[in-house]
């Protein structure tokens, strides 16, 4: 059997063309209804021409650069809250570096 899922990533573009930069956001919608979000910012040198499809472009690529690792961490902090729930003993770890437990 497969099981398929949906999830959706909505990009919203801002221009801001006092400051020659472009925003953009990624909002990553799951269907357990979590939303993870990116940013990426594009700045338009003085003497780059005015073309505001690549400042969309460079922007959007950097919020979905930005949307990659917290999906991967998001991933990682789940999995390590299904490891402590079955293994009571593993909530408990201790920094190598300073041996602090958290």
């Amino acid at each position: 059997m497969v099981a398929s899922r949906h999830w959706s990533v909505e990009i919203f573009i801002d221009e801001h063309e006092d400051e020659r930069t472009t925003h953009a956001e990624a909002r990553l919608h799951t269907n357990d209804k979590t939303q993870l979000v990116g940013r990426g910012t594009a700045r338009r040198n003085p003497g780059d021409t005015d073309i505001a499809e690549i400042g969309d472009e460079l922007a959007v690529a950097r919020a979905l650069s930005s949307l990659a690792p917290r999906t991967a961490r998001r991933r990682h902090r789940r999995h390590r809250a299904d490891d402590s729930r079955a293994h009571p003993s593993a909530q408990l770890t201790a920094s190598p570096r300073t041996g602090a437990v958290r």
